[in-house]
């Protein structure tokens, strides 16, 4: 990456939540260099997690429709902006992100794959981020039972679906109120492709957690992540 004098100008536009257009007209660049180099600055940040979470960890799935946004060759035919899925309920054309999210705001996300998650998914991006004495919240889905039971984790779930919101401590608000943020932050970028949704979930936890506050902590994050 050249142009170095301009890469903290950039970074603080990024903490400004620009689009591409808006960061590349500030910094006085190309806008696909403005492109080119928000993914690549977080590609190196997005992994900046802290681990593992401790205590009560809430973890809750949200979907957001898959998106081929970019690509030179699409697997099916294009959509208009803001189609639906085709399909009713959580399906295939979904893209799945995980969200746990300890009492103390510590947070780690993931995009396993899509439509429901599975025990597989939980164990290969879940398990490696509990500390071992979690007490596991979750809503009433099976996958997570299952995945603490195979893992000896303590866990209590709420069942949404009933009306349960909380039962004493165990709820899923915190992480559910993460998923809002992040989705209503997504909506100034007009859609992001799906191969890039781990980029933003590194962006808006950057900015949440607000670890991230100055252009030179987001060039240290990037340079040297905590999850390296």
């Amino acid at each position: 990456m050249r142009l170095r004098e301009k890469w903290l100008p950039f970074l603080q536009c990024m903490l400004g939540s620009m689009t591409v257009r808006a960061a590349a007209e500030t910094t006085g660049i190309h806008r696909n260099t403005s492109f080119r180099w928000r993914h690549r600055f977080l590609a190196m940040a997005k992994d900046d997690r802290p681990k593992p979470l401790s205590g009560i960890v809430e973890a809750d799935e949200t979907y957001l429709l898959e998106s081929q946004k970019g690509a030179r060759h699409m697997t099916r035919p294009p959509r208009r902006r803001g189609g639906h899925a085709k399909k009713r309920g959580i399906s295939g054309e979904l893209d799945c992100i995980l969200v746990a999210r300890d009492r103390q705001g510590r947070t780690c996300d993931f995009v396993p794959g899509r439509g429901p998650v599975t025990v597989a998914q939980l164990q290969q991006h879940l398990l490696p981020v509990l500390d071992k004495a979690v007490l596991l919240a979750t809503d009433a889905a099976t996958a997570y039972r299952d995945f603490a039971k195979d893992h000896g984790i303590a866990h209590r779930a709420v069942n949404l679906r009933q009306g349960e919101r909380a039962l004493g401590e165990i709820h899923v608000q915190n992480v559910n109120r993460y998923h809002a943020v992040f989705k209503s932050w997504l909506i100034r970028f007009h859609g992001v492709a799906s191969r890039y949704l781990p980029h933003y979930l590194g962006w808006i936890h950057g900015l949440d957690c607000r670890h991230l506050s100055t252009p030179q902590q987001f060039l240290r994050a990037a340079l040297f992540p905590a999850g390296s």
